[in-house]
């Protein structure tokens, strides 16, 4: 109940956190399915929450959809958030003018490289990046 009270955790990681601190699986089960049908836990819930946040911190779907998978959420919960989903677009330019403040529109090869992997690690696609440059007037010498 503990690591309920501090933020949404999905089932996965409900299960692993308490299996490390020595309880027995079989138990552990039966308290997390109480849990969800008392509406205390929920992977929605968990999904939506974790979603949201990954947004703000500029993330994109590729990353985010890892990140799912890591936690154990269940795809038809991820699908269901990237529904609601703002225009990735939006995310990506908040992303790179977040981290990169110049007008500059002529930068080098190494540069533009540079430039693609810190948003490909963000967990954005190669076409998005491409788009965003593109957008931006962005060329290398």
């Amino acid at each position: 109940m503990r690591l309920l009270s501090r933020r949404e955790h999905s089932q996965s990681e409900l299960l692993r956190k308490l299996s490390v601190k020595g309880y027995e699986v079989a138990n552990i089960q039966v308290v997390i399915d109480e849990f969800s049908n008392e509406g205390w836990q929920s992977d929605q819930r968990f999904a939506a929450a974790f979603f949201r946040q990954r947004i703000q911190n500029g993330f994109g779907p590729v990353r985010i959809d890892f990140e799912f998978k890591q936690r154990g959420v269940d795809m038809t919960c991820a699908d269901l958030e990237f529904e609601g989903r703002p225009a990735w677009s939006v995310v990506i330019t908040e992303a790179y003018a977040k981290k990169y403040l110049s007008d500059q529109r002529q930068i080098s090869s190494k540069e533009w490289a540079k430039r693609s992997r810190y948003l490909q690690q963000r967990g954005f696609s190669g076409w998005m990046i491409k788009d965003l440059f593109d957008q931006l007037g962005l060329s290398f010498e």
